[in-house]
This record gives C-alpha cells, structure tokens and sequence, in this order.
C-alpha cells in the first residue's frame, strides 16, 4: 500500500516562488518515485539526517532537497516538510541560506 505524501504549506509556497517549472517537475517526479514505498529505508538518495530543527529525513535530487519525516502510525503519511536547492556548498531553503 503506497504512502499519501503531504505538502506542508511553507513547501507549497517554496514551489511557487523559489523553484522553476523544470525544477518543480523534477521534485514531483522524485517525490512519486521515491517516496511512495518504502520512504524510510535508505538509499544512494535517501538517508536518515542528525538530529537537525528542519527534518529527520532527506531525499537528494540533482541540486534539490527534499527534507521529510514519516508517520507509520494510523494511515501511512509522508510529510514534506521543507525543499532547497543545494548551490556549492550552501543549502538555500525560501531564498534564504540555511545550515543544518
């Protein structure tokens, strides 16, 4: 049974305002691909982060992260909590730069 993902809102506006079309289709795909099964098993793009404020979960796509947690309990959710472009070595989250 897949997993229902969930757009935090804070994610529905980064969408919107910091992410090109190209970049958009990039994360939806990903997301789908990626996070239907099995979003808390690791993978080359999928790993479990230190404790951090932002997210116990990242999914790495080309330049873009995708920070998220799962809920197993009750109806099987995956929440995404925030998305950034990774530019050097510097993570961009809403245009602002942000360290973990």
């Amino acid at each position: 049974m897949p997993y229902e993902i969930e757009l935090a809102e804070p994610v529905k506006a980064q969408l919107r305002h910091h992410l090109t079309t190209r970049s958009r289709s990039i994360f939806l795909t990903a997301i789908k691909a990626q996070l239907l099964y099995e979003p808390p098993v690791e993978t080359r793009n999928r790993k479990r982060l230190r404790p951090n404020p932002l997210a116990p979960w990242e999914l790495r796509v080309g330049d873009l992260r995708v920070f998220y947690e799962v809920a197993e309990e009750g109806a099987k959710r995956v929440y995404i909590l925030a998305v950034g472009e990774k530019r050097g070595n510097s993570l961009w989250i809403g245009g602002e730069e942000v360290s973990l």
